[in-house]
Order: C-alpha cells, then structure tokens, then sequence
C-alpha cells in the first residue's frame, strides 16, 4: 500500500528543514504542497508543524522505547518516527494502525528497509498520553532566559502560545473586508490595530483579492510597527521583504518616495511583485551600506533577528538555534541600525525593530547605537502609541504595550508575534 500523500509530503518537508535552512511554513505554500487536496494539505500541515512544536516530547517518548540514543538515528529515521508518534500521542482521529504502518513505509521508500522492524516495534510501544506541557516543548535554556527576563508566568503564557497554530491575520479596508466576507471569508476584528482581521472560518486562498496579491498576511504586530513610523515625505524601509511593512508606509503616506532595501535578489524580485504601488522603489542592497545619500525623514529598521518571538509561526527555530547565535545577531543589527541612523535627517525619525525577545538584540542594540551617535534621543514610546490611540489605529490600552520607553509584545500575553520597536528621532 502506498504512503498516503498528506504524510508523503510532511515526511520531505520535515526532512528538508531538518537538513537545510529552509522553513516549513514556506514549504507549505510550495508548488508541491499547493497540488495537494483541501484534506490533504491540512493534514500535511498538522502533521508538519505538530512535529516542530512537539519534537522535544516525542523524542523522549521514543527514546523511551528503542535501545538506541535518538541522537543515533539516521534523519529519515528519526523524521519517520516523529511523525509516527505525533499521530499517535497527539492525532486521535488517526487510527493507530494507520500512523504506525505508514512510518513504516515512510522508511522503506527512503531506502531505510533495515530500519522499518525497529521502527514498527517502537510506534506500537507509544500510547496516547495526558496532554503534554508546553514548557518541556520547548529548549531548557531558552526558558531559562526567558524567566529571568519576563518572569515564569510570562514563560508559561509564551509557551503555551508557541504549541498553538496562530490566527489567520491579514490587513484590509472595511471595503476589501466585506468582499472578502461575500465570498465566504468569515472575518473579526483584530485585538491591536484598526484594519487587522482575523480569519474566522473559510478558504481566504480561494478568494481573488488574496490569489492576486492585492491582500497579504500579516500578524497585527507586525502592522503596528509600521504605523508607529508615521507619516513622511521620504522614507526609507531597510530590511524591507517581504514588504508587508513596506505596503503599509507607502499607504500612510501616498503622496511619499518610499525607498525599500532587500539585500537577497530574490526576495527583492517577489517583492516588487506584491508591492506594486508607485511611489515604492525597490533596491537590492546590503543594509549596512547603502548606496543612498540619506535625507530620510523617516526610516524603519526592522532587523534580521533570532526570531524567538515567531515561534508559533516558525517552530524549527528552538531547535536550530544556539545561545552563540544571539550574539553574532547583535553584531549584526547594530552595523545596521548604526547605518540605518546616517540616513536620517535632522529632526527626522527612525524605528527599530525586530520580532526576537533577546534584550541584546532589541534594547542592548539600541542602547550601545545612541552611545556612538549623540546626535539622537529616544522617545518614549508611550506618545506614539497614544496618539494611534487617539486616532483609533491602535484599539486596545497603549499600557499593556510598554516595556520602559520601549514596544514589546509578548506571545500569549499579547494574541500576537513577539516584536520589539524603539523610536530614535535626530536632533542635530
């Protein structure tokens, strides 16, 4: 009996984050992925993120019941396992039988034939246990810093956010909205920004507005870091693609130069396809030299980072990531914000951001920045924040935004990715 296509294709995906750089939320949108049916590709999905929620839980179950190390497995082994467990520990409309015949094959057809006995034996010693606990889910020292940086509660809260597929958010005007609800698309409100909707039920794939681009997701964050920028007559987005934040400027400010940075041609080619407003100009450069001769009156510099606010969306980051990688992060984003910052112009505004709960890549960057550059202040984030509230673009307590003169959102605190955000404005 052949392997079904639903955990066919989980079993590549899981094998090519594992071997590679690749994340499986773009994996799953992929042209292989698209061909799968409705039920096919939710079960893919499912099966694919449960293992990268879960990995830590079910690699103990299985390392419970197989005389071998888990760290001793070849990866098609140990991926076929894992997908067998998860169906069987988490999965209870997926009869047993299915999930450990399948893993079985799932072994056989990557040329694993000796492994299939083991794998067999092993699946049939896993039964379905008490639901797990979020925490154990997720590397011991990355809870370790979180409790020291936002308390165990908080650490709870994140993790227990972190094992949950995320809300369907995308930004719309109330007119995209309602044509977005004829066609089926059950939206509500979104908890941060005026403009977010989540997706309440209905296939948003099928509808035209999303099919051609004309809306895109976009986690409420995400969109309030964009709208914390304001208005300007030239700005710049440094770290531009995807271009979520980019459509956002550009649509604050119409009558703008908006100038995007992407240093990857590639995902400047895509970008210049979903962003395809006028007054947005797209560059491939490197953000640390940009060939521009500044005079920006507003600039946004949304790093690269860790990603460790982003879990419930990308899950194989806490297992790739390593403490050392925080670090080089921090050397990084600081080369930018320092260059991002000689764009400026006087009076003018910058916004950095990142979507990574690391202190040294968020407040430590752009402390260590301003020491280097006197010609900037900080402004406490608490007046931007208001006055969105004032004008109804932020539509819940600017408080329970604020770390210090800082934007912070947190992962279960907060229904929404982890993002930091300070605001730099030149004085001379």
């Amino acid at each position: 009996m052949p392997v079904s296509a639903a955990r066919s294709a989980a079993f590549d995906i899981l094998l090519r984050v594992e071997t590679t750089d690749a994340y499986a939320a773009e994996l799953l949108h992929s042209a292989r992925a698209a061909a799968l049916s409705p039920a096919d590709h939710g079960l893919a999905t499912e099966i694919v993120m449960g293992v990268l929620r879960w990995r830590s839980v079910l690699d103990q179950s299985i390392g419970a019941h197989s005389r071998k190390p888990v760290g001793k497995f070849d990866v098609e082994v140990i991926t076929a396992l894992r997908i067998g467990a998860y169906q069987l520990s988490f999965l209870d409309r997926i009869p047993p039988r299915a999930a450990i015949h399948e893993s079985v094959e799932l072994v056989k057809r990557a040329q694993k034939r000796s492994a299939a006995g083991m794998v067999n034996a092993v699946l049939r010693k896993i039964i379905p246990s008490p639901a797990s606990n979020p925490v154990a889910a997720h590397p011991k020292w990355l809870i370790e810093r979180w409790s020291a940086n936002y308390g165990p509660k908080a650490v709870e809260e994140i993790c227990a956010y972190d094992q949950q597929a995320p809300h369907t958010v995308l930004r719309a005007d109330r007119a995209q909205a309602q044509d977005l609800e004829r066609e089926g698309v059950a939206l509500q409100p979104g908890n941060l920004v005026s403009g977010a909707y989540m997706v309440a039920s209905g296939d948003l794939t099928h509808a035209p507005a999303f099919s051609e681009k004309r809306l895109v997701l976009q986690d409420e964050a995400s969109q309030l870091v964009a709208l914390l920028l304001g208005r300007g007559e030239r700005i710049l987005d440094c770290c531009a693609a995807p271009g979520g934040k980019t459509r956002i400027l550009a649509e604050q400010s119409p009558g703008a130069m908006v100038v995007a940075l992407e240093l990857h041609p590639h995902r400047a080619a895509l970008m210049r396809r979903l962003v395809r407003t006028n007054n947005v100009h797209v560059i491939t450069a490197d953000a640390r030299a940009m060939p521009l001769a500044g005079g920006f009156d507003r600039v946004l510099a949304d790093v690269p980072c860790t990603g460790t606010g982003t879990l419930a969306r990308n899950p194989e980051i806490k297992w790739r990531l390593r403490i050392e990688d925080i670090e080089r992060m921090r050397a990084y984003q600081l080369e930018i914000l320092s260059a991002a910052m000689r764009q400026v112009r006087v009076g003018g505004r910058l916004v950095y951001s990142s979507c990574s709960l690391e202190p040294e890549e968020n407040e430590a960057v752009v402390e260590q920045a301003l020491q280097k550059s006197p010609h900037f202040r900080l402004i406490d984030m608490r007046d931007p924040l208001v006055e969105l509230r004032k004008h109804g673009t932020l539509v819940c307590s600017a408080d329970s935004l604020i770390q210090g003169p800082y934007l912070r959102t947190i992962p279960g605190v907060h229904a929404c990715d982890g993002f930091f955000a300070g605001l730099l404005e030149r004085k001379m």
